[in-house]
């Protein structure tokens, strides 16, 4: 893709996804959020491949229902009480299917069937972007959302963990365990929205940090399987060495970063009397730790096989790691004994 025309589309990514958060008027807010959806969907095709084409056909064909959905009903609730704000919405019939249509934008469960197929047929960094960047408009407006329906926000939440633990086990392709992880961490944000914001915010910020590093240390090797992640040790062994960490980060095993939020947010739900949500969604992450063991397994312990016919990955040059990635990955793995800082600095 030309340089310039990819600016311009990054540009429009950004553009469309500030004026969502910007806005409080449901006009706006849809148009941010079209804005968002056209300017990735030529990302998404730039390497004429048919499973990328396949991909942004699929992405589109489900956020096209999901914007008209909310189009619809915003549209409607306007007719009917001659206001466009976003807090004007006080039936609970048009709050869910809004609230429904969010999730489908964002791959929550039980509307997340799309989601690792698209991300499975993209290139690491454009799936990257589709894991991070693109969650952010439509969870904006779940966050303004969150005290209209809080029964279905739990609902939501604990099917993602679950779905997400459950489905991702039995990948072999690093791309769509990634995007189940990417299920299964929405849904620990979600849950806890509705009693404590500045904590799902926090949870946010540390699943974006440890999932940049994950995919940026897949990206170092295009490990798009995890037969293809032994490699990674011939080319960068210190990354290498790190990814098992990272990984176990992002399974929120203690003492690393990613036990912080998870902590917090079962810490949260025992005060709000929601045993059964926490014991729930705390088995669900055992599930996702299964499938995060498997990709430190095949990172760190096994052995790279040396009987390939076609060029091995140790006679090419070796780069040394991005500063981005490698203060992500310190992120990812040391902020756990500053707690209480980073709580202070979230919900003061």
């Amino acid at each position: 893709m030309n340089p310039l025309t990819l600016m311009i589309f990054a540009l429009s990514l950004i553009t469309g996804t500030l004026i969502t958060f910007s806005s409080s008027n449901w006009l706006v807010i849809w148009m941010g959020l079209e804005i968002n959806t056209m300017a990735i969907i030529p990302i998404m095709a730039q390497k004429h491949h048919p499973r990328a084409t396949e991909a942004a056909t699929k992405y589109f064909l489900i956020q096209a229902p999901a914007a008209a959905t909310i189009l619809f009903i915003a549209t409607t609730n306007a007719w009917l009480t001659g206001q466009w704000e976003i807090n004007q919405i006080s039936q609970q019939i048009p709050a869910t299917m809004i609230l429904l249509a969010l999730a489908m934008k964002m791959g929550l469960a039980p509307t997340h069937t799309w989601l690792p197929e698209v991300i499975q047929g993209l290139e690491i960094k454009t799936a990257l972007l589709l894991s991070t960047w693109q969650k952010l408009a439509p969870f904006s407006v779940i966050i303004q959302m969150h005290h209209m329906n809080t029964p279905l926000l739990i609902i939501l939440g604990s099917l993602s963990v679950l779905m997400g633990g459950w489905a991702g086990l039995n990948q072999t392709q690093t791309r769509k365990i990634l995007a189940y992880s990417s299920i299964t961490h929405m849904g620990w944000m979600v849950i806890i929205l509705q009693f404590l914001p500045e904590l799902t915010m926090l949870t946010l910020t540390i699943y974006l940090i440890m999932t940049f590093s994950v995919f940026m240390m897949i990206a170092q090797n295009n490990s798009y399987t995890i037969n293809k992640l032994p490699m990674l040790s011939t080319k960068l062994p210190m990354v290498s060495s790190l990814m098992p960490l990272t990984l176990l980060s992002l399974g929120g095993l203690p003492p690393l970063t990613g036990f912080m939020p998870k902590w917090l947010i079962l810490q949260e739900l025992s005060k709000q009397g929601l045993f059964t949500v926490a014991t729930t969604i705390a088995l669900g992450a055992l599930l996702s730790l299964y499938f995060y063991l498997r990709l430190s397994y095949a990172a760190s312990i096994t052995m790279s096989p040396n009987n390939h016919l076609v060029t091995t990955t140790w006679r090419l040059s070796k780069n040394s790691p991005p500063l981005a990635m490698t203060m992500s990955i310190v992120m990812s793995m040391a902020f756990l004994p500053i707690t209480p800082s980073v709580t202070a600095l979230f919900m003061q």
